[in-house]
């Protein structure tokens, strides 16, 4: 499919030295095809990455990222009052 394809861009190319209009014609079938498989997700021949992996690694290192902000406010936030606890707890008592 994709080497017909191809084959049809490269002839309406070769056209567009006859009328520049076939040139247009070859840079909008080229781009629908671009756009379909990237709408498709599916993974090229040449056995690049997947965007779908991409997309989801992105998601992972946001909410990695967003946890790891959470815990170091809230560990900054609290470090004080944890500090006075523990010296609570080591007083003796009497």
């Amino acid at each position: 499919m994709f080497a017909l394809l191809l084959i049809l861009v490269a002839a309406l190319f070769a056209l567009g030295f006859l009328h520049p209009i076939w040139w247009v014609a070859a840079a909008v079938v080229y781009g629908a095809t671009r756009n379909t498989r990237e709408r498709r997700g599916g993974r090229s021949r040449g056995g690049g990455p997947d965007p779908g992996d991409y997309r989801d690694y992105r998601d992972y290192r946001e909410r990695r990222d967003r946890q790891r902000r959470w815990d170091r406010r809230y560990s900054r936030q609290n470090r004080a009052r944890r500090q006075r606890e523990d010296r609570r707890d080591h007083e003796p008592h009497g």
